[in-house]
């Protein structure tokens, strides 16, 4: 399934005047006004071009925003010269910072790097005996109940999908009714994080985390309120499309497949590297709740969020990147206690940057860009920076009083430049003007030729 399409201008700007060698593949230009020579499906290594940056040649287009009274007392901003592979700048990164959803990168980062970016999930249905069946939970984070008009790209898994495939496989057996069990034991351990404010779950800010459900454990696809029981809530809704589609349904109840239970039939996920450009693009909590226990147990770590982080701290220091003095207790950043260091959010960028880790290169074609899609559509607008519109590609960082952004930009002379920037001492009353001001500073950097 094709992504939306963006207005073509908005493409070819990107491309031309911010890309050179790194050509995003995210979203497509319309095939009215595609060239003759398409967009390589990832991005291409940095080369040294452009003029070099100097610490004082940043250090002085950066000043007046760095004195901003809206950021607050704790605040900085870390720049890494990718194009010749060596850190430019740096003020205020001493301490870690509370980095919100700035540290999905990090999830993400390292779910690419233990399952590669074509992995995908299988949700699946076994025989458990005469008359038996369990629907069973791969931990896919996008599975949806049937296709909707509004779910866009990826093109998810559907459990009508599934319930056709098992009537069929049913009915070729001789099968017209069955009991159906639920297996969600892929995941481990407690399904809400105990570090979490206690009105996320409740106000839909979040969902209890399960490797069976279905629309994010949402009641209804685009309802905020989540199913307390996301693994049954999905075993309900395939019990009644396989009513729908001629099979009776005895008792629906928690079950664990046997591990060489026969297959009936499967769906699979999205690849690994569309479900993190979804993620990010989107800054989808729950998604990167599901891959960090996936990396836990590609790691050997278990499938709990505890085993997930102690996967996603082995998988970047593997990565050459120092977590010493990260604290890291979620995949998503909803967590006030995690604290880290700007140097290691600009690391996971840097990483995927590098040309000896194409595996990594959906981490930054997912990115938002600046003033056109996911949790940048609507930035860039104040008086300073659309000199970024188009040009910024980052993750954004948001939880009150903290504010942060992750990502990359070529400078006017085609220096890539790998950037994080934060403050977590915004005061309340002064939110969009502390934005305003992250939104400049990265705009400066890709203006910037210093």
């Amino acid at each position: 399934m094709a992504r939306p399409a963006r207005a073509a201008f908005v493409t070819l700007l990107t491309t031309a005047l911010c890309c050179g060698g790194l050509v995003s593949s995210a979203r497509a230009v319309p095939a009215s006004v595609q060239t003759t020579q398409q967009a390589p499906a990832v991005l291409a290594p940095a080369t040294t071009e452009g003029a070099a940056p100097t610490a004082a040649g940043v250090a002085k287009v950066l000043a007046g925003v760095l004195k901003d009274p809206s950021l607050g007392t704790h605040h900085g901003v870390y720049v890494w010269d990718a194009s010749r592979n060596k850190p430019v700048f740096s003020v205020g990164a001493a301490t870690p910072y509370t980095p919100a959803s700035t540290l999905k990168l990090l999830t993400t980062v390292s779910a690419l790097s233990t399952l590669g970016p074509d992995h995908t999930f299988a949700t699946k249905v076994v025989s458990a005996g005469k008359g038996s069946i369990v629907l069973v939970g791969g931990g896919d984070p996008l599975l949806a109940v049937k296709p909707s008009a509004g779910d866009g790209f990826p093109a998810r898994a559907t459990l009508q999908t599934l319930a056709a495939s098992t009537a069929k496989a049913l009915k070729a057996q001789g099968v017209a009714s069955v009991t159906l069990g639920y297996d969600a034991s892929l995941f481990t351990g407690p399904a809400v994080n105990t570090r979490w404010e206690a009105n996320y779950v409740p106000e839909g800010i979040a969902a209890p985390t399960s490797a069976l459900w279905v629309n994010e454990g949402r009641i209804a696809p685009g309802m905020a309120k989540r199913s307390t029981a996301p693994a049954q809530a999905a075993a309900v809704a395939f019990q009644k499309l396989l009513v729908q589609y001629g099979i009776k349904v005895a008792a629906t109840k928690p079950a664990v497949a046997a591990a060489a239970a026969t297959p009936l039939a499967q769906v699979k996920s999205p690849t690994l590297g569309q479900i993190v450009e979804y993620i990010n693009l989107h800054s989808d909590n729950d998604g990167a709740e599901v891959l960090l226990r996936h990396v836990g147990i590609a790691t050997s770590n278990g499938g709990s969020y505890v085993g997930g982080v102690k996967g996603v701290r082995a998988t970047l220091t593997k990565l050459g990147l120092d977590v010493s003095k990260a604290t890291i207790y979620d995949g998503s950043g909803l967590t006030r206690a995690n604290k880290v260091p700007l140097d290691l959010l600009a690391g996971a960028v840097r990483v995927a940057v590098s040309k000896s880790h194409p595996e990594l290169r959906h981490l930054l074609t997912g990115l938002p860009i600046a003033g056109f899609d996911g949790s940048l559509r609507e930035r860039f607008t104040t008086a300073g920076t659309s000199t970024g519109l188009g040009l910024v590609h980052a993750k954004t960082g948001t939880l009150t009083g903290v504010h942060s952004l992750a990502g990359y930009a070529r400078d006017r002379t085609g220096t890539l430049l790998v950037f994080a920037v934060a403050s977590d001492s915004v005061p309340v009353p002064k939110t969009l003007d502390a934005r305003a001001a992250l939104d400049r500073t990265t705009a400066a950097l890709a203006t910037c030729g210093c």
